[in-house]
């Protein structure tokens, strides 16, 4: 690879690493607050868009709904994926936390799925 292309993905690795490395700092409730903060945009955006494609406007509802589920799922995900060790650190949290992968674990073993996608 010609050294004149190396720099440009470099930078781009290092802003998102000192991303990542500026939210796995945050504590727990930081980190609890800024995941709150996409999705009380996302959650109510869906409610919009629902009101929106009722009164006619299918073709914007359904766009909007589209752009919800996806930022829902591709952002507020990874989001997600960076905090979780600090809010496990939260007791309250991490009761609620094992309940909810007890429950999950419990209704795959039932359907007879297991995590990996693969059915027993």
């Amino acid at each position: 690879m010609p050294p004149v292309a190396r720099p440009s993905s470099r930078r781009k690795m290092r802003v998102w690493g000192r991303f990542r490395r500026r939210i796995q700092q945050l504590g727990p409730y930081p980190s609890l607050l800024l995941l709150l903060v996409p999705l009380a945009t996302v959650e109510p955006l869906k409610i919009v868009a629902l009101v929106v494609a009722g009164k006619g406007h299918w073709l914007s509802g359904a766009a909007t709904i589209v752009a919800a589920y996806a930022m829902s799922l591709l952002f507020t995900e990874r989001l997600f994926r960076l905090v979780k060790p600090k809010l496990l650190m939260l007791n309250w949290f991490a009761v609620i936390w094992s309940k909810v992968t007890s429950v999950w674990s419990t209704l795959q073993i039932k359907i007879g799925t297991r995590a990996d996608g693969a059915s027993e």
